[in-house]
């Protein structure tokens, strides 16, 4: 059964010959349901009920290879097995420290009637928050090898669900751009979009997220309007560059599995962000990453780079030496060093000859800088071209690893088609062998790799604050939209914490220290609201330095024990509330002036000390204040237009 999934903590299958009828799976409240059967072509197909109400209707499965062959139609059932078990595990660095996923579970081999008789598995969890599924090719001789233009799967909906989400229209992308609302009756075939999709059923129902996890050996999923015409959606596939009729080339060998295609169930899209689903089914971690320390990070790049006192900041080590000061001064663990540091970088997505990240500018001093920084309690993130890394990953890991630099982010794959995802894991891989961390910009969404790899802290794949250097496109309604769709995918490299802080009338497009569109308090709640594991301190160490809010950024954590949605809809206000230890973080924003009254029934008994910092009279005006509260009381937050609010809660000695 390993095949079908990592070893199941405990299980009762029974395989027996299984009739034509329809078979059912319930998760372990028996509130989701779903059910496999067959439509009148013999082709498999899937159903998803909550409570007893439809929620996926009838949606086809099967795989297309090239030039439009099949293994979907003719196919019969043969046998099915059933199980039960249970995701139990630690998350070292994430939005819980401990995760309890219980699931049952359900196979149904299928193998075609006439012809080749080839075989297929499905294989189906259920969940109490959702259900996954993925196909399954067995060993057999008729089907030897696996070059697949696309997957059949579907997912039909019930009704014409109102959906949030990001249409990018090609493959070749950095995923960066805005989750905006759509009919599911107004999502064409010709649309590209990106997962999640998240959308809110009928009345009364329930919302749901389409994911997608485990992808390995395969590429990433998107998703288009259905052929059929159903209202819906269906499965696209990323196509290989090198042979784009296809998107998969797999020799079968003794089994291929696929990535699970993931529904993600809550009464209301908030909970949603409380979802555990996609790491778990995701492989748990093979070796010591004890190693591991997530916490936030100064950066040298989004401000300018401007430091005081530097004529010319950038690549040099007066620079980076004052950001590794304020990194210092402020308790955060890292400094990133952006591109620029090594010979002929400096070309963002242009990779330009005789570039080399084992030879650093004369301006840097590597080993030096390294030793200035871990004499401050510091490590340093080094950034570099993806490229470089795929001709000659061993040379520069072992470079950077053996100069004591603690992690590397890398840029500018803005892809995600099998071959793509196969550097993914390798470079996964291979930093975790060298005890390095690991940050993806200019890649796709997550899928819950980060278990499997937990030195994998965050990754970018998200519209962030960087564009506020050059458009106007990052709004209060996009940065509360992306906490319920982006994010419920995984980490959120946004990179918070812009000080020149305006309202959206007000802000100016400024590629040398750039505004924001909202408040101070507002940017402070981004980091209880965003998970990452390494979560950026964004602006210049000047713009900080004798301002209101330092104190909570030096004090908020980057991974958490505990997270609770607390209130809130898409595009409008969110409050999350997120445990460390015995202290609770809640942040709060909004797009126009609102009161919040946030229940803290989440707090154990006995007296708690609040520290808020909320908005002032200005956008960068912070209104500090202190109180105390027991679990019966409220937390009442005005929040202005664009506005936020932060807060620690502490239980009182």
């Amino acid at each position: 059964m390993a095949i079908y999934g990592k070893p199941m903590l405990f299980s009762v299958a029974l395989l027996v010959a299984a009739p034509a009828a329809a078979q059912s799976v319930a998760s372990p409240d028996g509130r989701v349901t779903v059910t496999l059967g067959t439509n009148e072509a013999d082709q498999p197909t899937y159903t998803v009920a909550v409570a007893g109400r439809p929620v996926i209707a009838p949606s086809t499965l099967g795989l297309e290879f090239e030039r439009y062959a099949k293994l979907a139609n003719g196919l019969r059932p043969t046998a099915t097995s059933h199980s039960q078990g249970t995701d139990r595990y630690t998350l070292s660095a994430g939005k819980v420290a401990a995760v309890v996923d219980r699931y049952n579970q359900i196979v149904v081999r299928f193998a075609e009637r006439d012809g080749q008789r080839r075989r297929l598995d499905l294989v189906v969890r259920a969940y109490d928050t959702g259900v996954a599924l993925r196909y399954a090719i067995p060993r057999q001789p008729n089907l030897t090898s696996l070059r697949l233009a696309n997957e059949l799967t579907q997912f039909a909906f019930a009704g014409d669900y109102a959906c949030t989400g990001l249409n990018l229209g090609r493959f070749d992308t950095g995923h960066e751009g805005e989750y905006d609302p759509v009919r599911a009756s107004a999502i064409r075939p010709h649309h590209l979009y990106e997962l999640p999709l998240v959308c809110e059923t009928d009345k009364g129902g329930p919302t749901i997220a389409i994911a997608e996890a485990a992808v390995e050996n395969w590429p990433a999923m998107y998703l288009t309007g259905t052929e059929t015409g159903a209202t819906g959606v269906a499965a696209r596939l990323s196509p290989r560059p090198d042979d784009p009729a296809i998107a998969v080339n797999l020799d079968v060998g003794d089994g291929v599995v696929s990535p699970w295609r993931v529904v993600m169930i809550a009464p209301i899209a908030g909970k949603l962000i409380e979802n555990t689903l996609l790491t778990s089914l995701n492989p748990a971690p093979n070796g010591d990453f004890s190693w591991v320390k997530p916490g936030k990070t100064a950066w040298d790049w989004w401000s300018g780079p401007m430091l005081a006192g530097v004529p010319k900041a950038g690549s040099n080590a007066a620079t980076q030496r004052g950001f590794i000061d304020f990194a210092a001064s402020l308790g955060l663990p890292y400094m990133m060093v952006d591109e620029g540091w090594y010979i002929n970088s400096g070309g963002g997505g242009t990779l330009y000859p005789g570039a080399d990240p084992t030879v650093p500018v004369a301006e840097i001093d590597l080993p030096g800088l390294v030793s200035y920084a871990r004499g401050k309690g510091v490590g340093l993130i080094l950034w570099m071209h993806w490229q470089l890394l795929d001709r000659d990953m061993e040379k520069i890991l072992s470079f950077v690893a053996a100069a004591g630099v603690k992690g590397i982010k890398v840029d500018f794959m803005n892809r995600d088609d099998q071959t793509m995802i196969a550097f993914y894991h390798r470079l996964a891989a291979a930093t975790a062998q060298h005890r390095l961390l690991l940050d993806l910009h200019g890649a796709t969404h997550p899928w819950g790799m980060t278990r499997a790899w937990p030195n994998y802290l965050t990754q970018e794949g998200v519209l962030g604050a960087e564009y506020n250097k050059w458009t106007k496109r990052i709004t209060p309604r996009h940065n509360i939209t992306l906490a319920y769709t982006r994010m419920l995918a995984g980490p959120i490299d946004y990179t918070p914490g812009g000080y020149r802080n305006h309202t959206p009338e007000t802000f100016a497009i400024a590629a040398t220290g750039p505004q924001t569109q909202t408040t101070r308090a507002a940017e402070l709640a981004k980091y209880v609201v965003y998970e990452s594991p390494l979560q950026s301190v964004a602006d210049t160490p000047d713009a900080y330095r004798g301002q209101p809010g330092l104190d909570f950024l030096a004090a908020v954590p980057a991974t958490w024990d505990e997270t609770r949605f607390l209130t809130g809809s898409i595009g409008e206000s969110i409050a999350i509330a997120r445990r460390r230890g015995d202290r609770w973080y809640i942040g709060a924003m909004t797009d126009t002036a609102r009161r919040m009254t946030i229940p803290l029934s989440f707090l154990k008994p006995g007296r708690h000390g609040v520290r808020l910092w909320g908005d002032g009279a200005a956008p960068t005006d912070v209104a500090a204040s202190s109180s105390t509260v027991q679990a019966d009381d409220t937390l009442t937050l005005d929040l202005a237009a664009a506005g936020g609010a932060a807060a620690i809660i502490a239980p009182l000695r």
